[in-house]
């Protein structure tokens, strides 16, 4: 299919990250960006919303390892395009991962364009049930929690697990998982203005930051640690032997931590892991492997507590730029998300 005789204009509107540094000199709406161009493997989809991830902070600041002018690692939208009619025009589809915003120009855009490999097709029903904000809510999010909790840490119903940043996105998506597989969750906060609202989440009990490891040593059959380098090896403390801990989130920040078992002492037997959703779609980790149609569906129904943003933000550079700030300070307290088109189709 030639450019001229794509189903979509040549030009598009799109966030673009020219360079590194503040939000307000790094995050700048330009208006005819070229549209992206059909390629062997890919779809080319009209994004209806995305998520807002830490991980597109850290690219803006040039703090991570790569990045396109285009940044945005997840968005739903409807297929526009797609090689040999893949996915037939229309589909409503959830894309994550596989490139986006690290070497393929990601979804702070009106349209992208995604590996077949990292698309998942949603149900039109489940599509009108939640709505585009709703959904957009959903798909990094939830397939790496899902990943993490029943892969990496195998989770099982009556098991003990704590989330450390519990009340981050990531972190009441991972509890709402918890709960529904039947397991019993504990969760950490920086503050107790936060922990009302992990309790009315489900959470058994919260637990202040720093945790001081009296009392809690060895206490936790799986621990998710979303904080980071400055507090896994303390997580490793807290699992009991044959535990296991995974490593998923910074938001305590990138900076390096001093690894060394036999000095620091660390606890034997306890098993350590880690996760990053970049490896959706790469070889042993396929995202059809994740089951993100029925955790839609279980979003739909009500079964999942928190599965809708906490903010909602429209497609400008104004709103972009303060959804930044806002993650920056910490204030953001679940998932955000920017609406580009709010029509079904």
């Amino acid at each position: 299919m030639s450019k001229q005789s794509t189903p979509y204009p040549p030009t598009m509107r799109a966030i673009v990250v020219s360079n590194f540094g503040p939000v307000e000199t790094s995050l700048k709406m330009h208006t005819l960006v070229p549209t992206p161009s059909p390629a062997p493997g890919h779809a080319i989809i009209k994004i209806k919303a995305f998520g807002v991830n830490h991980a597109e902070m850290h690219m803006r600041r040039g703090e991570w390892a790569e990045s396109m002018p285009i940044i945005g690692i997840e968005c739903v939208g409807v297929v526009v395009s797609s090689e040999g009619d893949a996915l037939r025009p229309g589909t409503p589809v959830a894309t994550l991962m596989g490139g986006l915003g690290r070497t393929i120009n990601g979804s702070y855009a009106e349209y992208t364009s995604a590996r077949l490999e990292n698309i998942v097709p949603l149900p039109h029903d489940v599509v009108g049930s939640l709505g585009w904000a709703r959904l957009a809510a959903l798909p990094e999010t939830y397939a790496t929690a899902w990943t993490c909790l029943f892969r990496n840490l195998d989770l099982q119903a009556g098991e003990t697990l704590l989330v450390r940043g519990a009340s981050s996105a990531f972190g009441r998506a991972a509890i709402a998982l918890a709960r529904e597989k039947g397991a019993v969750v504990m969760g950490t906060a920086r503050s107790l203005s936060r922990s009302q609202n992990l309790l009315a989440s489900g959470v058994q009990e919260v637990l202040l930051e720093p945790l001081v490891a009296t009392g809690t040593q060895g206490k936790f059959d799986k621990i998710l640690d979303l904080v980071g380098n400055s507090t896994v090896l303390s997580s490793v403390h807290l699992a009991r032997r044959d535990g296991r801990v995974c490593l998923a989130g910074w938001l305590g920040g990138l900076d390096s931590v001093e690894f060394n078992p036999l000095l620091q002492k660390m606890s034997s037997g306890v098993h350590l892991s880690f996760f990053a959703s970049f490896a959706f779609g790469e070889e042993g980790f396929p995202l059809s492997d994740v089951p993100l149609t029925t955790i839609a569906r279980l979003a739909a129904e009500g079964k999942l507590d928190g599965a809708a943003p906490k903010r909602t933000w429209r497609f400008s550079e104004e709103e972009v730029q303060e959804a930044h700030r806002v993650m920056e300070r910490g204030e953001a307290g679940g998932k955000m998300v920017v609406v580009v088109d709010e029509e079904l189709q």
